[in-house]
């Protein structure tokens, strides 16, 4: 049976390669980015590839009433979404005292705001349906806090929290909610963070967007509650518990590194 995913921040990196998964298996999609142009682009390779229906929507979610237009736009086409994957989302780098509030704010509209009034939307459907799968994209920054990456971290630690609490609401409704925490990822997260040179990317091997992208969707499927990508991250993830908080806030400020004073 086809099913419709609706998947946002889908114009580059794991958002469009999880576009690219679905429509290989033959199913139909709702794109949402702010960039139109390239939503286009792709609607015209996977629609050519694997005969599948792409609608694109050119939305900012960080923008009030974005999120309700979006919703507007696929109940006024008759388009069932079964699949929610909200993967929009980026983040910033510096001492909080010095970086851009506005961005921040904005940041806190995207990761949280639109993720949370998406979810609502389209979980309820769900629930009256009594099928479908969510797919909130956290981070391993959501299990720890970062300084430099204050405001950033906080946002994951919401979406993980978040998703984790409404999967045990709806165990028992035909309805699954997946947190997928992958680690430091090639894409274009660090670009937009201002971290390309940060020792947390630079010089080194990094899972590939379509790597995260198959293990994520393939985590959904299975209604996995926390997705974790790679064992590295894993151990590290699940082994903060166990350390003594001042411990874990030093171990992260070094994993993310310094900030040029």
């Amino acid at each position: 049976m086809k099913t419709t995913a609706l998947i946002t921040g889908a114009s580059g990196g794991i958002g469009m390669e999880l576009a690219r998964v679905h429509a290989k298996k033959g199913g139909d999609l709702v794109l949402v980015a702010r960039n139109k142009g390239k939503l286009d682009e792709i609607k015209k390779e996977l629609e050519s590839l694997y005969n599948v229906s792409v609608h694109t929507i050119g939305k900012d979610l960080s923008l009030e009433n974005s999120v309700k237009e979006v919703h507007l736009e696929t109940t006024q086409a008759n388009i069932q979404i079964d699949y929610l994957i909200n993967n929009a989302g980026f983040g910033d780098f510096g001492m909080f005292w010095e970086t851009d509030g506005n961005k921040e704010l904005e940041m806190i509209n995207l990761n949280i705001t639109a993720l949370t009034l998406l979810t609502k939307l389209y979980l309820k459907e769900m629930v009256t349906r009594g099928s479908g799968k969510i797919m909130n994209v956290a981070s391993t920054a959501a299990f720890q806090p970062g300084p430099t990456m204050a405001v950033y971290c906080a946002t994951k630690a919401y979406v993980l929290s978040f998703s984790e609490a409404i999967s045990n609401e709806v165990s028992d409704k035909g309805v699954t909610v997946t947190a997928l925490c992958p680690g430091a990822t090639e894409s274009g997260f660090q670009m937009a963070a201002g971290m390309e040179n940060n020792e947390l990317f630079k010089g080194k091997k990094l899972p590939t967007s379509k790597e995260v992208a198959e293990y994520g969707y393939a985590a959904m499927l299975k209604g996995k509650t926390v997705a974790i990508h790679g064992f590295i991250n894993y151990m590290m993830a699940t082994s903060v518990g166990f350390l003594p908080r001042a411990l874990v806030l030093k171990v992260s400020r070094m994993v993310l590194g310094k900030v040029k004073q």
